[in-house]
C-alpha cells in the first residue's frame, strides 16, 4: 500500500491482523504498535509445545511492547492430551525443562515436547482461523484484491521482461 493510500484510511480501518514468523524478513509498512494498539487485540501464538514455546508469548510481550497480552492458540498442553498427540524427546540440557515439568506434571528426568505439525492439517487450519476470525475487519479484507491487482500486473510485466518475453 503506498503512502498516499495509507494516509487516506482512518486508523480504525487498519484491522487486518498480521501473522509473521519471528525471523521473517518481511517488514510491514505500519509498526506493530500502530496496528496492535488500534486493534487492542492479544498476540496469538502458534507453535510447538516445548520449553521455549511455553513462554514465547510472555517473551514477545516483554521484548516488543506491542501487545498487552499473548494468547496461546496452539499447541497447548491441554491440546496435546485432547488430541492424543505423541510426545517427542525434548532437549536434555534445556534449563527450563524442570520448571515446565513441574508445571505440567511431567517427569523431570525425561524431557519431552510436542510438535504442532502432529495435528491433522484441517484441524490445525480450523484452530488458527477460529482464533483470528474475531479480529478480521471484513471491509479491509475485501479491499485486498483491488490493492493486489496493480502489484500482480507489475510482477507479470517484470517476469515477462526477465524471461525475454
Amino acid at each position: 500500500m503506498n503512502e498516499a493510500v495509507r494516509e487516506r484510511q482512518p486508523a480504525r480501518r487498519l484491522r487486518a491482523p498480521r501473522v509473521l514468523h519471528p525471523q521473517s524478513s518481511f517488514r510491514p509498512l505500519l509498526s506493530c504498535v500502530e496496528v496492535n494498539r488500534t486493534l487492542a487485540a492479544p498476540r496469538r501464538d502458534i507453535g510447538d509445545f516445548d520449553c521455549s514455546g511455553a513462554g514465547i508469548g510472555r517473551d514477545w510481550v516483554k521484548r516488543t511492547g506491542c501487545w498487552d497480552q499473548a494468547e496461546r492458540v496452539l499447541l497447548t498442553y491441554e491440546q496435546t492430551i485432547a488430541y492424543g498427540l505423541l510426545a517427542a524427546e525434548g532437549k536434555k540440557d534445556d534449563p527450563r525443562w524442570p520448571g515446565v515439568a513441574r508445571t505440567y506434571g511431567c517427569d523431570i528426568n525425561r524431557p519431552v515436547q510436542w510438535e504442532v505439525e502432529a495435528l491433522e492439517q484441517p484441524e490445525l487450519q480450523r484452530l488458527v482461523l477460529d482464533a483470528i476470525d474475531p479480529y478480521v475487519d471484513r471491509d479491509v479484507l475485501a479491499m485486498v484484491p483491488a490493492e493486489e491487482q496493480p502489484q500482480r500486473r507489475e510482477l507479470a510485466n517484470f517476469l515477462a521482461r526477465y524471461q525475454g518475453g
